[in-house]
């Protein structure tokens, strides 16, 4: 490759001539593009030395002339590529000083690192919230997704009715009639990126409403509070008994909004009495207030028909919110909102602002899924698959820690276990659990009171796991006693 010389001009500071080895192992591959996106490639190839840091700030480009005899391209096409990189602050030129390499650019970072809660060196993880992903239907899935896109008309593909496509507020509304016995006017529903989400929107309007606290159940899911800070409104922790969340403490506190989880209680997983449920909505009724009901897996109970949703009650005071996080995928990112009238379009507007919408096409594929049976489906294969895996983590249980207490009714995707005093102290449990390879997350992380007693209480995640390996698991920390021993 002919040199153009090293001398740089007075304000550079210095710089090496571009090497031989150098043009070709970063610009051939661009020389030898197809005829039409030669420039764009041999443009693209510059760029990307000087934002990577090969061609370093003062480093003095070949004339075009020259690069363009080495590379076997016209002059036209690298002073284009000059020219165009000189307008874009990557190189500069002085008439008769040659192209430089500009200091503008600053090398790029490393590339996009992955923050998915997956956790490293972990053989079995038994901590609570996510599904079987295993069980998502990828096949009936991909054939819903390209029926709908070969008939998705082209304005659907535009920016969408915020609070979703009407087809599918329609399609969850008959669905969430039918099996939670919800009131659900498609008008008021509300297709949201999950209950986390839906739980921001509510907490943005009840703090543009005046409202700077929000009541939470104690124990109760850790997000809550993250997410209701978000939108600038503290949280206080409400205890419960084994009813459901205290009245007396929800009047004490003062508060005018509340979070419930009263089909299944996250994490103790009781279900709410009826009397619990009545005095919850007479003290919203009372106040004027608000109670966002939690629905996260109202569809999972293995013992009997499962109980229907608070806001069928009374859907002025209760804000509804459910996802298929558990049922599909949380990678979806599709949930619902059911708001009150009041509310309703307030909600809106701030979901107009925040998003302009869910993506059409993820929302036209549910719509579909869900009309012709497919969601059904597959609620009845997770059923089956939850059911049979609780049945194998109690009787693990039973065997491998006897005197084991499990809590809760027979639902959802995790239990409460409480060990007893000899398998304590809970700190030192979860340390040698987590020395073997096990993760898990005791009661305590979820608020409430620790034990007086030294038992162990867990809240322990089953549905994602193999029977096999939730055998495995607790195998596995009857081991690490045993070594401890």
């Amino acid at each position: 490759m002919t040199s153009s010389g090293t001398s740089s001009p007075p304000d550079s500071g210095g710089g090496a001539a571009l090497s031989v080895s150098a043009a070709w192992e970063l610009l051939l591959p661009a020389a030898s593009a197809p005829a039409r996106g030669r420039g764009r490639a041999l443009q693209s190839a510059l760029r990307e030395a000087v934002r990577s840091g090969r061609l370093v700030p003062g480093t003095r480009l070949p004339s075009s002339r020259a690069l363009a005899a080495d590379l076997g391209v016209s002059r036209g096409l690298v002073t284009e590529a000059y020219e165009q990189l000189t307008a874009e602050s990557y190189l500069r030129s002085g008439h008769g000083a040659g192209t430089w390499v500009s200091g503008s650019v600053r090398a790029a970072e490393g590339g996009a690192r992955d923050l998915a809660p997956r956790p490293a060196g972990t053989r079995v993880d038994f901590r609570p919230g996510t599904p079987d992903l295993s069980l998502f239907p990828r096949s009936a899935w991909a054939a819903t997704h390209r029926s709908v896109l070969g008939r998705l008309p082209h304005s659907a593909l535009g920016y969408p009715d915020p609070r979703g496509l009407p087809e599918l507020r329609n399609a969850l509304a008959a669905l969430l009639t039918r099996r939670r016995g919800v009131v659900a006017d498609p008008e008021r529903l509300l297709v949201c990126s999950g209950v986390a989400q839906a739980t921001t929107l509510l907490g943005l309007v009840l703090h543009g409403r005046g409202l700077r606290t929000v009541g939470v159940e104690d124990p109760g899911s850790p997000e809550h509070a993250s997410l209701f800070a978000s939108a600038g409104l503290a949280t206080a922790r409400l205890p419960l008994d084994g009813e459901g969340l205290s009245p007396d403490a929800l009047v004490r506190s003062g508060v005018r909004a509340v979070v419930t989880t009263p089909a299944h209680q996250f994490p103790t997983g009781i279900a709410y009495s009826a009397a619990r449920r009545s005095a919850l909505l007479d003290w919203a009724r009372e106040t004027d207030g608000v109670v966002m009901e939690d629905d996260y897996d109202g569809d999972f109970r293995y013992d009997r028909a499962p109980v229907g949703a608070l806001q069928g009650l009374d859907p002025e005071h209760v804000a509804y919110t459910g996802s298929v996080s558990k049922s599909l995928a949380p990678g979806l990112r599709l949930g619902w909102l059911l708001a009150p009238a009041s509310m309703t379009d307030e909600i809106v507007d701030r979901k107009r602002t925040m998003d302009l919408g869910n993506p059409a096409l993820d929302q036209a594929v549910l719509a579909d899924f869900v009309v012709r049976g497919g969601y059904d489906r597959q609620l009845r294969r997770c059923q089956r698959a939850y059911r049979e895996r609780r049945d194998v983590l109690t009787a693990a249980l039973a065997e491998h820690f006897p005197g084991t207490e499990v809590s809760g009714i027979a639902a959802g995707l995790h239990v409460i276990a409480r060990l007893p005093e000899r398998y304590g102290p809970e700190d030192e449990f979860v340390t040698r659990a987590a020395g073997s390879g096990i993760a898990l997350r005791p009661l305590s992380d979820c608020g409430g009171v620790r034990p007086a007693d030294g038992s162990v209480s867990l809240v322990i995640g089953y549905a994602h796991l193999a029977p096999a390996d939730i055998n495995l698991g607790v195998q596995l920390l009857a081991a690490s006693l045993l070594a401890r021993g």
